[in-house]
């Protein structure tokens, strides 16, 4: 049987030569997505699906939801990522939710650890995240602090969570944990890392934390979530549930799943270290520069008028020789230029060579172990509040959240 299909109904996807069973979600021009008894979404065409069945529509009850006021007050503030999705079972569809009270039917354990409001900031994907809306964000979050939260959780998409935490990191003084926490794989799927993740950044936003950290899971297992420095996290992988790492440094932290239960490291700072803070100044003429042999000093000069730059150079914090002339032009213009290091492991050292003798000579700042994107954001912050330039350079070579570590351990 073929013809017209509605959402929910029971299709044959004959495509290949295996046909497989699935449900119906939508189509367009000609195409249609179903979900397979895997859980897994496929794209073919419409022709090539025919009807089993169409299931009766049956309203679920809806869960009673019923928060503790003794429990820790916790804000979620969402700007495209979700805490929570919850499942259309008839459609196979995924929808975010923004409500509090939605969150909790999602994930009722949540109700366990806190009691909850949220605030929806914005809704998009994380690459479209800007410097207005990291201020947006930093003004939201230091809202719900001073509101009275005694932790705030922050739902972001996975690409650019490791600047946005960064970007808060410096724009903050946080007394209590502002957790950042996003999923790799989105709740339809089988091995979605969305409740597991949503409980453990719960857990540390009710924790003895006290600065910001991004909550994800520390293996392919579902077994344990890292809590990592905001200024020290990077994402190293496309698509595995435990993509994000601390660089340079092991995590300030861990929570143990089912149990929940969460283990700071001495390095952690810890809650009430410091009175609520928002300086939420950037500035945007700020840029990423990544070396590649052959690179042209016209790529550096294209920076002029820029107040600040920071290169992403090779090894020790080189760059060749060739460039040196127009970096150091650059400098005599105004512009903040900081090195860090492609290799992510170990600290810029700009006095074994020539090459990095030069650079300093030439005005370059060494960025210590600071992670590029790291790098990028302080300079923004540091040139949005600092116009002095000898106070702006002084603030780049000091260690302000954590963005340096003291000494370079070996094998991190």
């Amino acid at each position: 049987m073929t013809g017209d299909f509605s959402s929910g109904d029971i299709v044959l996807c004959t495509y290949g030569r295996n046909p497989r069973k699935g449900t119906y979600i939508t189509s367009r021009d000609g195409h249609a997505v179903v979900k397979l008894e895997s859980g897994y979404n496929v794209g073919v065409p419409v022709s090539c699906l025919s009807l089993v069945s169409r299931p009766e529509i049956v309203e679920l009850p809806e869960i009673t939801i019923s928060q503790d006021e003794s429990l820790s007050a916790l804000s979620i503030v969402s700007t495209g990522g979700t805490i929570a999705s919850r499942i259309d079972y008839r459609t196979g569809a995924v929808t975010s939710q923004f409500d509090a009270a939605d969150i909790l039917r999602a994930i009722p354990r949540l109700q366990t650890i806190g009691y909850y409001r949220a605030r929806k900031l914005t809704t998009i994907l994380s690459e479209n995240m800007t410097l207005a809306i990291w201020q947006q964000l930093a003004e939201a979050v230091y809202e719900e602090i001073r509101g009275g939260a005694s932790g705030v959780i922050v739902t972001h998409g996975t690409d650019t969570m490791a600047y946005s935490a960064a970007a808060l990191s410096f724009m903050l003084d946080t007394p209590v944990p502002v957790i950042f926490v996003g999923s790799q794989r989105s709740a339809d799927r089988p091995s979605s890392d969305n409740t597991m993740n949503a409980l453990c950044s719960a857990s540390a936003a009710a924790s003895d934390l006290g600065e910001v950290a991004v909550v994800m899971h520390a293996s392919t297992n579902d077994d344990v979530c890292a809590i990592h420095r905001g200024t020290r996290v990077r994402k190293m992988h496309t698509s595995r549930r435990d993509a994000f790492r601390s660089i340079g440094t092991l995590p300030v932290g861990s929570v143990t799943y089912p149990s929940l239960s969460v283990n700071l490291e001495p390095c952690a700072v810890r809650r009430g270290s410091c009175e609520p803070g928002l300086s939420k100044n950037l500035e945007e003429r700020c840029a990423l520069m990544t070396f590649f042999p052959g690179m042209s000093p016209a790529s550096v000069e294209a920076f002029s008028g820029y107040a600040g730059l920071v290169l992403s150079g090779t090894g020790l914090g080189h760059v060749s020789t060739i460039l040196i002339p127009a970096i150091r032009k650059l400098i005599e213009e105004g512009t903040l230029v900081v090195m860090t290091s492609q290799c992510l492991h170990g600290r810029v050292c700009d006095r074994v060579y020539d090459t990095g003798r030069d650079l300093l000579k030439a005005g370059v700042i060494e960025g210590e172990d600071m992670l590029p994107e790291t790098a990028l954001v302080k300079l923004m912050w540091v040139l949005g509040n600092e116009k002095d330039p000898e106070c702006a350079e002084r603030l780049m070579r000091s260690n302000l959240k954590g963005e340096y570590t003291g000494r370079s351990t070996n094998g991190l």
